[in-house]
């Protein structure tokens, strides 16, 4: 069952992308979740000159003894080349830092005494 809420907000900051009109602030805000299972995060670009609004989806799915980790990023506009730019730039980012961040994660915890 997917549970929508709207209570659970936060603003993240990261680098500033100026080519993209990226300005550096996000506004978090959690859309739905499955327990154990699906959160949804709306993230909205805090810049009024040049806002963007997404939504990322992360899906976790067991197979056998492992757990499969799906992510879908929405929200693009394919005739804006600026936010072409930004999906270009967070693809990267996804596959280099954030899709291995788990796996790092549970090394340290298997090395813990």
């Amino acid at each position: 069952m997917l549970y929508t809420t709207t209570s659970v907000r936060y603003t993240t900051t990261s680098v500033p992308r100026p080519g993209s009109g990226f300005s550096g602030t996000v506004d978090v805000r959690v859309r739905a979740f499955a327990a154990r299972r699906t959160p949804r995060v709306r993230r909205a670009v805090a810049d009024p000159a040049r806002p963007a609004d997404w939504t990322i989806t992360w899906t976790l799915e067991q197979e056998g003894r492992a757990v499969r980790l799906f992510l879908v990023h929405e929200g693009f506009d394919p005739d804006d080349p600026a936010r072409l730019m930004a999906r270009k730039i967070m693809d990267g980012g996804w596959r280099s830092h954030v899709m291995r961040a788990p796996g790092k994660a549970l090394e340290r915890l298997v090395k813990q005494p």
